[in-house]
């Protein structure tokens, strides 16, 4: 069975730092596109980053140059680096693998929740 694992949240001060992880299984990793959306309370979910099986990568405006997208295949991981994190930043952050040609061509983790407060 597929499964997207997500770690690393939790409760982080302005200004600090958190990385998070999701571990995939159930899939060939290194083919899929992998990502990290985020739903905040009374918003739609987003998407924050995205890393292709080529490496190439996109981030949303609102966290360039704060946030780090990366893989490791021969772990079946993809980290989400989240530098100088502002309460806006709050959300449930959600783990997502794609490949258009399988049936279903996407699969989504649990999901993980980062809190930014004081």
């Amino acid at each position: 069975q597929v499964q997207l694992v997500e770690s690393g949240g939790g409760l982080v001060q302005p200004g600090g730092s958190l990385r998070l992880s999701c571990a995939a299984s159930g899939i060939i990793f290194s083919i899929f596109t992998m990502g990290w959306y985020r739903q905040a309370p009374g918003k739609k979910r987003e998407l924050v980053a995205i890393i292709t099986s080529g490496d190439s990568t996109d981030y949303a405006d609102s966290v360039k140059g704060r946030f780090t997208i990366s893989r490791d295949n021969a772990q079946s991981t993809v980290y989400l680096q989240m530098n100088s994190l502002p309460s806006e930043d709050t959300a449930v952050y959600y783990c997502k693998a794609d490949y258009p040609r399988w049936s279903p061509p996407y699969y989504w983790g649990q999901g993980t929740q980062v809190t930014v407060s004081s």
